[in-house]
């Protein structure tokens, strides 16, 4: 199965500051049919303004992923961590027994962020922040391990969580494709961040995403990926 969400369907909320919107129930977005899928509980699609930001706020047991689309975030915790994290870049909290953070937006342009939470497989751990930087170029063409739960993708450069889930990312130009394949009992969920992608599984069934879009992907053993024009792709597989 693949279900196009088209990104005229999500949740939104605007305020002066930020324009969020919402591929999964939160805030005053409530959908029972989009709580979640899998361990990926919140898909947040934000465009923060200049000089704005998320205040110190708590969180605990959740990892928490932010992929940067444009612009930059600055964060600042109370572990005593402070970084930037850039375009194509991503930053991952693992809150764990508890933890709080800001998030801001320091530069002359609004910045385009996606911010992803995902269900821990244990809790109440020590909690941790780390950023990394992922260039472009070296996703072009093939899909690269940004983020997981398994050893393997961290042995080879992907920041850590603690869920057997992994953030995907690739950069296609026209006519580009890239074929991913799920495990029995994993779903995807793909993202069109840039560009229109066309999505065909294995069993048939297919989707064209405009940028915004998502697809729901499960039951389906692989599924390949095509690039109607340049496009970014981001993903996460999971339980």
């Amino acid at each position: 199965m693949i279900e196009h969400r088209p990104f005229a369907s999500l949740g939104h909320m605007k305020l002066d500051w930020l324009d969020a919107n919402y591929h999964f129930s939160f805030a005053n977005y409530h959908e029972p049919a989009r709580m979640s899928w899998g361990a990926l509980r919140v898909w947040n699609d934000d465009v923060i303004q200049p000089g704005t930001g998320f205040p110190p706020h708590p969180h605990d047991n959740m990892e928490i992923i932010t992929y940067v689309r444009s612009g930059a975030l600055s964060h600042r915790d109370s572990m005593g961590n402070e970084g930037v994290t850039g375009a194509g870049d991503v930053q991952v909290m693992s809150a764990g027994r508890g933890v709080r953070h800001s998030e801001y937006n320091q530069g002359a342009e609004p910045t385009h962020s996606f911010q992803l939470w995902i269900q821990p497989g244990e809790v109440d751990g020590e909690p941790y922040w780390a950023n990394a930087k992922f260039p472009k170029d070296d996703r072009a063409g093939k899909l690269v391990v940004l983020a997981s739960g398994r050893k393997e993708d961290r042995d080879a450069g992907a920041l850590p969580i603690r869920q057997d889930a992994r953030l995907i990312a690739a950069t296609l130009a026209p006519g580009q494709a890239v074929t991913h394949r799920l495990d029995a009992g994993r779903g995807a969920y793909l993202v069109a961040a840039s560009g229109a992608i066309e999505v065909k599984g294995a069993n048939g069934a297919a989707a064209v995403l405009a940028e915004r879009d998502a697809a729901a992907i499960h039951s389906e053993p692989e599924f390949t990926i095509t690039a109607r024009e340049a496009a970014e792709i981001v993903m996460v597989d999971t339980v």
